[in-house]
């Protein structure tokens, strides 16, 4: 149709082009529509992968031509204006967006591609574009009609590189991290060599570096079987001779000594006989037949009830028994420690060392210098807590020991000390049988124990009725509570009248820092200062003093708190202020009955200096390594004094093996006296 110009068309030519436009219009969104409800899916998946934000130099190059014969079509659209009103327009297929794809509804197959087919095609294409990051995608998808349309999605250059850098680093990563990896390992390897050089292999009988529950619980199963056996033989038995059974209990009684020698000595399943098992097969046959015949549930109840109660008064007496004998061995002296003394007594009067004079006593009598109190009869002992103290000390000539020791060890430690002068120290070895001042007129523990009753108590240990006591009693039978080196702490401004301060120290110990801050502790007006040993319910006053007996109940607290004898800073002026040897003798007069207190020093000492005790910090004295193998090891390292106090002490063979280091370090070994009489360390 033609429209001439200066002329205005029809209302019946005007409304057949506005349907034509409308018909051709409504076909081309009929077109897109169909396009992308056919190919949403693989649409939504590439702009799931490649949508991002781009630069608009990028969006304006990536819009091509859906056309693929790439013709310039010109595409004329009616749309309605803002007023109302249908307007023409017109747009070049370059011009439209990526969404608009062009169709071909003549042939082709409209079958679409299945999932598996679209599937391996998207997974060839990821392929693709891995191999080679910077290459273009080009995707093929078919259409509902099977006209193939291609699209060409370029990347920009700024994404490639970072994708490539983010692939280098994610290697790098992973390399740094198996480095580590490897680093660790090396090291748990390491740690776990150096810790395996420390296990003790040289334990006797059954053992393992695997804690309890790691052991396979029945790895004794056979052993603990004939075990019960034998008790349920036992017990049969007794119920068979009181039914006159005489055939079954002899039968019981002989499979019961066949299994008891096939257990023999062992501990565990690896060391029964070959024919342990066959025994316990024999016993349970026995069994089943005493069971038949004899079982009656009350009655073996209480047999099996009587055998217990006879079983633990049988453990007790061996307890007792067992008590008995460590305290004999912990006060037994071993045949190098009495060699030692004899070599040494022999030489000092031989050698002539007995005519050397005594030392000046300027030094003896100084109170600006740092003075010892040791109080032993153990020449080895003593002269390890002299040398640990040398060792250790910042200012060896400025450190004054006095020991004192009986007449029967008086020449043996004079002759120790001459021959082995410590380090710039003096040495003084004073008889206690020179102290002329103490006598049984003066000491009460000297009048007590020239009494009658005291001798009865002490003597009659060597009669058998003796254990029925019990074995706390035993360690009060100590010959050391007999010596009066023991008590001779109660009279330190006697012995030492010209000093201030000393410091008193046990032979049991071991020093492992420089004491001399010791005496610039201010003790607060106190007389000593100790060490305190409560941790809350234990070593409280209750545990040492008869709180039954109102002399004690009505003068002391029995949740005071106790503290140790064997480190102890003692302040020689206020000592005699207070009258402390008073203090002791009075409260040992009325114990004289001992129904205040046992044998033993540290009772009367806690009664003694109650409420003038100066508690030091832990870490100056710690106790236990004479009877306590769980002791906290960073602890006693770090202590500057450690204690042996108990039965285990470290010269002898009971002494906690992990314990002796600490005290054999400070030992002469190379002495030819301690070669001539066999010390060695162990």
């Amino acid at each position: 149709m033609e429209i001439r110009p200066g002329k205005f068309p029809s209302s019946q030519s005007l409304l057949l082009i506005c349907l034509l436009l409308f018909v051709f219009g409504v076909d081309v969104v009929l077109a897109d529509i169909s396009s992308i409800s056919t190919n949403g899916g693989d649409i939504a998946g590439y702009q799931t992968l490649y949508d991002c934000d781009r630069k608009e130099e990028d969006t304006v190059s990536s819009v091509v031509s859906n056309n693929p014969d790439e013709k310039d079509i010109d595409i004329i659209t009616a749309y309605s204006g803002v007023s109302g009103t249908i307007r023409l327009g017109r747009v070049k297929m370059t011009d439209l967006s990526a969404s608009w794809v062009w169709e071909n509804t003549v042939g082709g197959n409209r079958e679409p591609k299945r999932s598996s087919q679209v599937m391996e095609e998207s997974s060839q294409s990821g392929s693709r574009f891995r191999e080679n990051p910077e290459q273009s995608m080009d995707e093929n998808y078919s259409g509902e009609g099977g006209t193939q349309y291609s699209r060409i999605l370029p990347m920009s250059p700024v994404k490639i590189k970072r994708q490539i850098k983010r692939q280098e680093r994610r290697k790098l990563r992973a390399l740094e991290l198996s480095q580590q990896d490897k680093e660790t390992e090396n090291n748990i390897i390491a740690a776990a060599i150096e810790r395996s050089k420390g296990f003790e292999t040289g334990v006797k009988g059954k053992y393992s570096i695997w804690r309890r529950e790691y052991e396979s619980p029945n790895s004794d199963s056979t052993l603990k079987l004939i075990r019960d056996q034998i008790i349920m033989a036992k017990a049969y038995a007794n119920l068979a001779k009181s039914n006159n059974e005489s055939t079954l209990y002899n039968s019981l009684i002989k499979y019961s000594r066949e299994s008891q020698l096939a257990i023999g000595e062992a501990s565990s399943d690896s060391e029964l006989h070959p024919s342990a098992l066959d025994r316990a097969k024999d016993m349970g046959h026995i069994l089943s037949i005493a069971k038949d015949q004899l079982y009656d549930c009350l009655t073996v109840a209480r047999k099996l009830r009587a055998m217990l109660q006879s079983t633990d008064e049988s453990v007790y007496a061996q307890k007792k028994k067992s008590a008995f004998l460590i305290q004999l061995a912990a006060k037994t002296v071993p045949r190098p420690l009495n060699c030692l003394p004899l070599q040494l007594a022999a030489d000092y009067f031989l050698l002539g060392y007995h005519s050397k004079g005594d030392l000046p006593k300027e030094k003896l009598e100084d109170p600006s210098l740092y003075h010892y109190a040791i109080f032993s009869d153990n020449v080895l002992a003593a002269s390890v807590v002299v040398n640990s103290t040398m060792q250790n000390a910042k200012e060896p000539e400025k450190h004054v020991f006095h020991i004192v020791t009986d007449k029967l060890n008086f020449a043996a430690m004079r002759m120790w000390f001459l021959v082995n002068p410590p380090s710039r120290a003096t040495v003084e070895v004073q008889n206690i049988d020179d102290f002329k001042w103490l006598n049984s007129s003066y000491c009460s523990v000297l009048r007590q124990l020239e009494s009658a009753r005291i001798k009865e108590y002490y003597f009659k240990a060597n009669h058998p009725s003796s254990l029925s006591v019990g074995s706390d009693n035993l360690k009060y039978r100590n010959p050391k509570y007999l010596s009066m080196l023991n008590h001779l702490r109660f009279y330190l401004p006697e012995v030492y009248p010209k000093l201030d301060k000393i410091l008193f120290l046990d032979d049991d110990i071991v020093v492992q820092k420089d004491l001399t801050p010791l005496w610039s502790i201010d003790l607060k007006g106190m007389v000593n200062g100790a060490v305190e040993t409560c941790k809350e319910s234990f070593h409280r006053f209750d545990k040492y003093l008869n709180f039954s007996n109102p002399l004690i109940s009505n003068n002391f607290s029995p949740n005071a708190c106790g503290w140790a004898f064997g480190m102890n800073i003692f302040d020689l002026k206020e000592w005699k202020k207070r009258n402390i040897t008073g203090i002791y003798h009075r409260w040992q007069d009325m114990n004289e009955d001992r129904t205040l207190w046992k044998l033993g020093t540290l009772p009367p000492g806690l009664i003694t200096f109650y409420n003038l005790t100066y508690p030091l910090n832990r870490g100056w004295h710690v106790l236990g390594l004479g009877y306590d193998p769980a002791l906290n090891q960073t602890e006693i390292e770090n202590a500057a004094v450690i204690h042996y106090n108990g039965n285990y002490k470290p010269w002898l063979n009971l002494a906690v093996s992990k314990y002796r280091s600490y005290w054999s370090r400070y030992v002469m070994f190379e002495n030819p006296y301690l070669r001539l009489c066999n010390i060695s360390e162990q």
